[in-house]
């Protein structure tokens, strides 16, 4: 190719600032993301659900049987072998949480070694292209001048990165804001395509607009020979306009629209070409995952330019949603399959067709899932749902059977689609093994009963009986969207309280257990008489006062507390109910771990410290010395954030308090507190087992120290920190919540936002209880 070709194409690299080719393990060593001296050798495995997540895209690779990558919205990208037998998170010591949402996802179409990966959860932060050499094992990352959106609207759409598979150093991205972009360097710079002709909107103004840009990057391979550039290149375009798909026959050169384009309201979202130079898409009238009520299928003929429309349901009127997941079978020309998207009634569907779209089956009416290795997708009930938000859909490229699918919640495979041809069932399991992509929200640990209690995003909770197998159900009656808080009687373990956000409807949101959260009750607190609900957060992040109301347990389980405007208490399991005296809007108190009398709680507008000593019924201010004179900045404004004022296990009246302005320790009820003199600054706290020799619970604790915001342990009550996970455990830094293990020593748990729950303890204490 000539240099001035080169230019044409990509409008010129040189006047385009890159970062460099560092790997993770290299920018560590420059001083990036540091090894915390003495840091422990603690091992880390991942607390068994599996799945969880919304996954918008799986891409088998053309070149090596079992192999296959996985690109989650917000928990990274995994591997998977069928030698290993289980998938494999390829992004643990990446230190960068944006960089866990995958925007596209892309394996060398050659060399089985090579994959590349374009990341940037939300357009706020800088995304930048990652490529691996060895599977995934270790990345180069190339921070470039566009950002991305893995876990925006449209995130299910794609795949917008490729590789030109007759010149592998030619890569494409279709970005969301900023037009089609091209590397000629196998990703390490980029520079903007000026030839084709949509050149991008732009970053939105409002806070949280998203655009969909561009949505695919097909490459015909029979319109080049191997070390000459791939001439024919289709691009979508799933931005409003007049032209959605956009042809250069000259490998990048010139563009124009392709003519014949269905109604300019279907955008097109998901696109492959067959060896024949048949290019299959799927269109909806929106992007998705949500907001799609209409769209359609269609085959175009790039020889003769011919258009057919292949929609699997063309009947009038039809259930409202458009499709979105596609994919072709590589061993039977004119076999694909498709997926509907965002079509509630009668729910989603998988449609397969063996002679090119000329006629179809659907697949869920048939379809037997066996969930026994994770149960929580029955959610609560017996049966489990074919699924919904099916965008990523894949068929091997090597076993014409082997066809998998995502839903909202799981990836669902089957070894045998052609038993459907026979009219037989098509039997579906969860394939998710070594896949944890979910956002956990709370986390306890008790002293007895399971091994840790937790609160997830989306799929309520889980009592975690055995760490490596995933819980027999998830909390239920009432089930919750989301766990908000959990909270154990620590004299009385078996008797646990929680809230959440209701499944379904406008159900109970709180709820209580008294056999370790095996079953469940539901609790109602009523509109406290004249309560006056507290202004609304200016921020917007205040909630229902009602619905989001955190509840509290007293140390022997007799008294439940849930903080409605008016704080409000129950000793009866909710049959009648009392307004808490003297208790500020907005506080929310902690049980004392060995007095069932005694409840503590601060006021931030005042930095009084409130206590009650008859089981919650009324609360008497005391004086407090201390702590900090405002500590109005300290008080949690959003449902999920950590709670800051901690009471510890096994010792009446010892309070800790997780300030922005330091760690406050209180040995008498809150009196007097005490600044720990320490150099870490700690976001948020749990107890764990005492170290051998010691008295006091050790510590846990995520917080900063010299810039490295990790994962810590004291075994001296504050003074000195032991960093516990390292440059190979970083995940994203993204820690939402801890639990320390008060059986096990050293044992933490790390809830993450996307890489699901995390355990690590020290070599040797490698058992689950």
């Amino acid at each position: 190719m000539t240099d001035g070709a080169r230019r044409g194409l990509l409008g010129g690299l040189a006047g385009l600032s890159f970062a460099g080719s560092m790997g993770w393990a290299d920018r560590a060593r420059a001083g990036e993301a540091p090894v915390t001296p003495g840091a422990s050798d603690y091992v880390w495995r991942s607390v068994k659900v599996g799945g969880g997540g919304f996954v918008p895209g799986i891409v088998f690779s053309r070149v090596e049987k079992g192999l296959a990558y996985l690109r989650s919205d917000m928990g990274g990208a995994y591997r998977w072998e069928a030698t290993a037998g289980a998938w494999t998170p390829l992004q643990d010591a990446d230190p960068r949480s944006n960089d866990f949402g995958i925007e596209s996802i892309a394996p060398d179409p050659v060399d089985a070694d090579v994959v590349y990966a374009a990341v940037g959860t939300y357009r706020r932060e800088p995304a930048a292209m990652l490529r691996s050499r060895d599977r995934g094992a270790s990345w180069d990352r190339f921070e470039v001048g566009f950002r991305m959106g893995g876990n925006e609207p449209g995130r299910g759409i794609g795949e917008r990165l490729a590789v030109d598979p007759n010149d592998t150093a030619v890569l494409y991205f279709g970005s969301r804001h900023d037009g089609l972009h091209g590397s000629l360097d196998h990703g390490a710079t980029w520079a903007k395509v000026a030839s084709f002709p949509v050149t991008g909107r732009g970053l939105p103004t409002k806070p949280y607009g998203t655009n969909a840009g561009i949505s695919f990057v097909v490459f015909d391979p029979a319109s080049g020979a191997r070390g000459a550039r791939t001439r024919t290149i289709l691009v979508g375009v799933a931005d409003p306009g007049a032209h959605h798909l956009f042809r250069s026959d000259d490998a990048g050169e010139t563009w124009a629209a392709v003519a014949g384009e269905p109604r300019a309201e279907l955008l097109p979202v998901k696109a492959e070409i067959d060896d024949r130079g048949v290019i299959y898409i799927a269109y909806g009238n929106g992007v998705g995952p949500t907001g799609v009520t209409d769209g359609a299928v269609f085959k175009l003929d790039t020889h003769t330019g011919a258009w057919t429309d292949i929609s699997p349901d063309k009947r009038i009127p039809r259930p409202r949603g458009g499709y979105m997941g596609l994919s072709l079978d590589r061993q039977r020309p004119g076999t694909l399959v498709v997926s509907t998207m965002n079509r509630w009634k009668p729910g989603d569907d998988v449609w397969r067709s063996t002679d090119g779209g000329a006629t179809w089956v659907g697949l869920a009416e048939t379809s037997v899932r066996d969930v026994s290795a994770t149960p929580f997708l029955r959610w609560g009930g017996e049966t489990t749902s074919f699924g919904w938000w099916i965008a990523a859909l894949a068929i091997d490229p090597f076993d014409s059977d082997f066809v998998a699918y995502a839903t909202g919640a799981t990836l669902y495979a089957t070894r045998r689609v052609s038993d459907r041809d026979r009219d037989e069932p098509t039997h579906w399991f969860p394939w998710v093994e070594g896949i944890e992509q979910t956002a956990i929200l709370t986390l306890t640990s008790p002293p007895a009963g399971p091994a840790l209690l937790s609160g997830f995003g989306d799929i309520g909770g889980f009592a975690h009986w055995d760490l490596r197998v995933s819980p027999s159900a998830m909390f239920s009656n009432p089930v919750f969207d989301n766990t908000n808080t959990i909270d154990y009687a620590a004299l009385k373990p078996n008797v646990l309280v929680r809230c959440g956000a209701q499944h379904e409807g406008d159900g109970p949101t709180l709820g209580y257990s008294e056999d370790f959260g095996r079953t469940w009750r539901p609790l109602i607190a009523p509109p406290a008489p004249g309560a006056v609900a507290p202004p609304v957060d200016p921020r917007g992040r205040g909630g229902d006062p009602y619905r989001d109301a955190a509840i509290v347990v007293s140390a022997d389980g007799g008294t439940f507390m849930v903080m409605t405007p008016a704080p409000q208490i129950t000793r009866d399991r909710g049959r009648s109910w009392r307004t808490v005296r003297g208790l500020p809007p907005l506080a929310r108190p902690v049980a004392d771990r060995v007095d069932p009398k005694r409840f503590y709680a601060l006021d931030f507008a005042t930095g009084d410290m409130l206590v009650s000593s008859d089981a919650g019924a009324s609360f008497a201010r005391v004086a407090t010395r201390g702590l900090p004179l405002d500590i109005r900045a300290d008080r949690p404004t959003w449902r999920e954030d950590a709670w800051p004022l901690r009471a510890t296990p096994g010792r009446m009246g010892e309070l800790w308090f997780v300030s922005r302005l330091g760690l406050f320790h209180s040995r008498d009820g809150g009196r007097v507190f005490v600044q720990v003199g320490s150099p870490l600054s700690v976001e948020m706290l749990d107890f764990g087992k005492a170290a051998p020799g010691r008295d006091h619970p050790a510590l846990f604790a995520v917080g900063t120290q010299d810039g490295m915001r990790a994962i810590w342990r004291s075994d001296d009550a504050g003074r000195s920190w032991l960093r516990v996970n390292d440059a190979r455990h970083e995940y994203g830094r993204a820690f939402r919540c801890i639990a320390g293990d008060p059986r096990v020593f050293g044992r933490v748990y790390v809830g993450t936002d996307g890489r699901g729950i995390l355990y690590g303890e020290p070599p040797g204490r490698l058992e689950a209880l």
